[in-house]
């Protein structure tokens, strides 16, 4: 359990991603007087801004600033400054005992998803997939940070807002653990090292159309079926994806018939201005009967 953020609580940000250019600078500046109108005070890791490898921080110094944001007492939570490409490079260099014993929630989207899987499997820690901090001004609408307010500020456990829309692609009814993230990224984790645990999980996934077209998203789909993925899982929920092929079309193709469980689509979290946060390791239910048709069935938050 999460204790609220607070007027005075300080914000740690931390980039497990890409290198910060210097378009990025206006924006996370926007997101920081944002918070500081909010009440809320930022605090950067020392390395944040360093490109010693001229694509980014190294490894070690990205893990190095994530250990210390999870050790500081003064920190309540954690952003990711911006997604790109990467964070998996900082998985052998954190402390996850040291994150198991200091708990607190950390968001982020997109390649962002290595890292808030891995440490939930590693450690039972909840991580938040949502808005990264730049994200919070980087888009037209305020959504990302309505959403950043009402998940963290008010421990309100409402996924999206009233006019998000949700279909139903495969009817049914099903209770499970959420994980997931960026498809790409989900994939990689079917096995291996750092591999997800799928059993009994509700899968949320979304994809980038500029980096991922229809057939490598079909790629991503094949290779985790053919690791036993979707023989494991409770259900999936299928967020973003503006490639010229319905990301559900692929995966209903992919799936050919197969597997009976529910299967929902909606438009409010990934690579669009809609991003709600999603507990990567909370409690959640799918009833395709319904006009929401997922709810978080556990307070995280108090």
């Amino acid at each position: 359990m999460f204790s609220k953020i607070e007027k005075g609580d300080v914000i740690g940000i931390i980039a497990p991603s890409s290198k910060i250019d210097k378009d990025d600078i206006e924006v996370i500046n926007n997101s920081v007087l944002l918070m500081e109108s909010t009440g809320l005070k930022v605090k950067f890791g020392k390395n944040v801004f360093k490109n010693t490898l001229g694509y980014g921080a190294t490894p070690k110094e990205k893990a190095e600033d994530i250990n210390e944001m999870f050790a500081d007492k003064e920190v309540k939570m954690i952003f990711c400054a911006s997604g790109g490409f990467n964070s998996n490079t900082v998985l052998d260099y954190l402390d996850y005992e040291l994150i198991k014993q200091n708990p607190k929630p950390l968001c982020g989207f997109s390649d962002s998803t290595s890292l808030e899987n891995a440490i939930y499997t590693k450690t039972g820690v909840l991580t938040f997939n949502g808005p990264t901090f730049k994200a919070l001004t980087s888009w037209a609408t305020p959504y990302a940070y309505e959403e950043f307010v009402k998940r963290f500020m008010k421990a309100d456990m409402t996924l999206g807002q009233a006019d998000d829309e949700y279909k139903t692609i495969q009817e049914g009814t099903a209770q499970g653990i959420l994980v997931g993230g960026n498809l790409s990224l989900v994939s990689q984790m079917s096995c291996g090292k750092y591999s997800i645990d799928f059993t009994n999980k509700i899968l949320f996934i979304e994809e980038f159309c500029l980096e991922s077209p229809p057939e490598l998203v079909s790629n991503h789909l094949y290779y985790m079926k053919q690791n036993g993925v979707f023989d494991k899982i409770k259900g999936i929920w299928v967020g973003n994806y503006d490639g010229s092929v319905a990301l559900e079309k692929i995966l209903l193709n992919v799936l050919e018939g197969d597997y009976k469980f529910p299967i929902i689509k909606s438009n409010n979290f990934g690579h669009t201005e809609k991003k709600t946060v999603i507990p990567v390791g909370g409690k959640a239910k799918i009833d395709t009967s319904k006009k929401v048709k997922i709810e978080i069935i556990e307070n995280f938050i108090d």
